[in-house]
């Protein structure tokens, strides 16, 4: 047991350490290269009128602060994991071979989620910088980031389906309902419907701590599963957002997008499926819940109504559109996060 906790919390301190280490390195070449957006969004959310409340509000961090910080997260991860795995092959012994969280049947599959998804955000990414930078031009299409997602996450439930032989999901207090086939199509819904959320990535301090809360309780249920080696992983990629969050509090010195947010999403789906919880994902994500939802209300109102229902969305602008500071705004979606993150945990272990 105490073995178990030590293999749970040393990724995450390992990760951490490792992501404040690179972080310098990291940050002295995206701001020589100059790797941020060129000019700021031009649409908004179902119409092709602008954004000024958004420019008015982010115009000069959009094209100030560079992009990619997502490298921290991922790269603390991996180099944790390689060297984990490393010391085990070097040095075997019960103790290095217990602390070596590289299994097939529990983290092959998120970390290679993690790799895949994260290599197309930077390559988005890159098309970013070096394009116009707007909300749509600059990099990949929208449409194009979605199929991909689509794309990966058809890769993921067929791999769970008919690799795995996993076809239920966990309903709360109610045990394991079988879906059947209807799996695959439900672990693309999920995972489409985190990476629409991924959207949070807009204020300082903000995604890190939000996705830090996500990881963490995930790590929290797939311990008390026994499934240590997910744990110690979730943890890990725990450790590695703290650092990223380290240097993004206001003022940030980076941004995570694509690179981070896409490999983050969809990760955390292959996560919740694997510990069969992906129900709760609405309670232990609910600020990334909350912000796709309030951008389906505000296409749907200016679609059907003719006007919209926040200044500006997601709905974390609109808290800075109505005189929230940013700060606030991070800090109590950070106290949101870790309420419900720890309402989800709860759920999971008593039901």
């Amino acid at each position: 047991m105490i073995l178990d906790v030590v293999k749970v919390l040393v990724p995450a301190v390992a990760a951490f350490a490792i992501g404040i280490a690179i972080t310098p390195l990291v940050a002295h070449f995206l701001y020589k290269y100059k790797l941020w957006k060129k000019s700021v969004r031009n649409e908004g959310l179902g119409d092709k009128n602008g954004t000024p409340i958004f420019n008015k509000l982010h115009r000069k961090k959009e094209i100030g602060t560079p992009r990619m910080g997502g490298i921290v997260i991922w790269g603390s991860v991996l180099i944790t994991m390689f060297l984990v795995w490393l010391v085990a092959g070097l040095f075997p012994s019960n103790i290095s071979e217990k602390l070596n969280f590289l299994s097939r049947n529990q983290t092959w599959l998120p970390l290679f989620t993690l790799i895949a998804a994260s290599l197309v955000g930077l390559i988005d990414d890159i098309l970013q910088v070096r394009g116009k930078g707007g909300y749509i031009a600059g990099g990949l299409a929208l449409s194009k980031r979605i199929a991909v997602v689509l794309l990966i996450g058809a890769i993921g439930g067929w791999w769970f389906f008919f690799k795995l032989e996993t076809s239920s999901i966990a309903i709360p207090f109610d045990g394991l309902l079988d879906i059947g086939w209807l799996f695959i199509p439900f672990f693309m819904l999920v995972m489409l419907a985190l990476f629409s959320g991924g959207v949070i990535d807009g204020i300082d301090g903000l995604s890190g701590g939000v996705m830090a809360s996500i990881f963490a309780a995930y790590a929290g249920i797939a311990f008390f599963n026994n499934q240590i080696d997910l744990a110690a992983f979730s943890a890990a990629l725990t450790g590695g957002i703290l650092a990223f969050l380290w240097f993004n509090i206001p003022p940030a010195r980076f941004y995570m997008s694509e690179t981070g947010i896409l490999g983050l999403t969809t990760t955390l789906t292959v996560i919740a499926f694997l510990t069969k919880e992906v129900l709760l994902l609405p309670v232990i994500a609910f600020p990334l819940a909350a912000t796709t939802l309030s951008n389906i209300l505000q296409i749907s109102s200016k679609k059907w109504r003719g006007k919209k229902i926040f200044l500006v969305a997601p709905v974390h602008h609109h808290f800075e559109a109505i005189g929230w500071p940013s700060y606030k705004v991070t800090m109590r979606y950070w106290v949101l996060s870790v309420i419900f993150a720890v309402i989800g945990m709860i759920i999971a272990l008593v039901s």
